[in-house]
Formats: structure tokens, C-alpha cells, sequence
């Protein structure tokens, strides 16, 4: 289990949309609370069909990056809860500007602050 922060692109089992089969995908960590859990907004490469959508790139990472070249998109209204040991591994970090633009598409993190 490592520490991880607000901003940090890791890869976790998650479900979007809280139906069918968990699948190892990026997540952006939206919130790193205290209690080893992490507010995550779901990373795909196509834009959601029933929600907001963030679309970043790799000039949006302060480091590290996905191994993709196209644009890639925070799916802001599947927001999902998971543990620090869940998580499979860290692809990098978000510029601070990108993960507040996912942050501001996001109405239920409003007001609070992840750690750092």
C-alpha cells in the first residue's frame, strides 16, 4: 500500500456507473482522505454518454502519463470510493489546474480539500 495524493493517475478495479464487472482502469484521485480511501473520478478514452466529461492529455501530467496518445476523459459523474491497497499501480500526476477543472465538474467535492 503506498501514499497517494490529490491529482495522482493510478490504476484500480472499478466499476463505472456501479454496474458490471470490475475492471483495472486509470483513476484520477480526486480526495486522498486519512482513512486510506480515495475519491476517484474513472479516466476512459471516450467521453460519457450520461455525464460530464473532462478530456486531458499528456501536456495535463506534472508527471508521469497514460500510455495512450489520444485525449483521455475524467468521467466526472462516476465518481467512486476505493481503498489505497486496491490500487494496482501510479502512472503519474496531474497539473494542478486540471485536476481543479475535474474537481469544479464534480458537484459532490465541492468545498473540500484532498491532501497532498
Amino acid at each position: 500500500m503506498g501514499r497517494y495524493a490529490s491529482g495522482d493517475v493510478v490504476l484500480a478495479p472499478v466499476r463505472i456507473g456501479g454496474v458490471g464487472e470490475r475492471k483495472v482502469r486509470p483513476v484520477v484521485v480526486v480526495i486522498a482522505g486519512e482513512d486510506g480511501n480515495l475519491l476517484t473520478c474513472p479516466v476512459s478514452s471516450s467521453p460519457s454518454t450520461d455525464g460530464i466529461s473532462v478530456p486531458f492529455s499528456l501536456d495535463d501530467f506534472a508527471r508521469g502519463g497514460l500510455d495512450l496518445f489520444a485525449e483521455s476523459y475524467a468521467l466526472a459523474a462516476h465518481a467512486a470510493i476505493i481503498r489505497t491497497a486496491d490500487v494496482v499501480g501510479k502512472k503519474g500526476t496531474l497539473l494542478p489546474e486540471t485536476l481543479a477543472a475535474i474537481r469544479e465538474a464534480m458537484p459532490e467535492v465541492q468545498g473540500k480539500r484532498g491532501r497532498r
